[in-house]
């Protein structure tokens, strides 16, 4: 009976984030009409419509800004950018990106050469695309604007990757553009650095353009 009493709970694990009806295991409905229309424009090719969320990721902004991220099973992941607070009324920009390429980088040379030149330039060109800048500094340089996420999944692990990233767009069609998204991605492996680069390409999610699964 004394030991039922003083019984330690068992600690709780962190929560992954939840906006707009998106949750860890969760899932959404792409409006297929609207995909059907704009995907001859993009990198992409058969994007799933539906979408199991596998993964949740947290990134605060220096600018007091968070970043939210629900990676999928269509190796893709919905962005959610809030400033000012956790709430619907604080969403600035949604976005569904999908992967197109990671490279491992093995040196610490490689690293350097990601950081100090690679992730940041005026223009990316991408299967022949090319790509503008969108983040600038004042003056020439343009260094990538880093994050840390963490990274919630649903067996409950939690990890974090230190993130340094730029992002790039190109117009495509009725006045709508197709971004770029090139990050140098670092995480601790043990006692070892993982590092590498990540290629994701994007566009513009509205409301009316995905569907919610309960």
């Amino acid at each position: 009976m004394f030991s039922k009493l003083f019984k330690k709970s068992a600690p709780k694990k962190p929560q992954a984030p939840e906006i707009m009806g998106l949750y860890l295991g969760g899932s959404f409905e792409l409006d297929n009409l609207k995909l059907s229309l704009i995907e001859p424009e993009l990198t992409i090719e058969r994007a799933a419509r539906s979408q199991l969320i596998q993964a949740v990721g947290e990134a605060p902004l220096d600018t007091g800004g968070t970043i939210l991220r629900y990676y999928t099973d269509d190796d893709a992941f919905l962005q959610v950018v809030l400033d000012g607070g956790l709430s619907e009324n604080h969403i600035t920009d949604v976005k569904l990106w999908h992967f197109y390429d990671t490279q491992t980088i093995g040196s610490e040379a490689q690293w350097k050469t990601c950081l100090n030149t690679l992730i940041s330039q005026p223009t990316y060109e991408l299967d022949g695309k090319v790509y503008t800048r969108v983040w600038g500094a004042v003056g020439d340089e343009s260094p990538p604007v880093a994050v840390t996420e963490t990274t919630y999944e649903e067996d409950g692990d939690v990890s974090k990757t230190d993130q340094f990233m730029m992002l790039y767009e190109r117009p495509i069609d009725n006045d709508r553009v197709e971004t770029l998204l090139v990050v140098g991605e670092e995480k601790l492996v043990g006692a070892n650095l993982d590092r590498c680069l990540v290629l994701s390409t994007g566009f513009d999610i509205q409301p009316a353009d995905i569907n919610i699964n309960g």
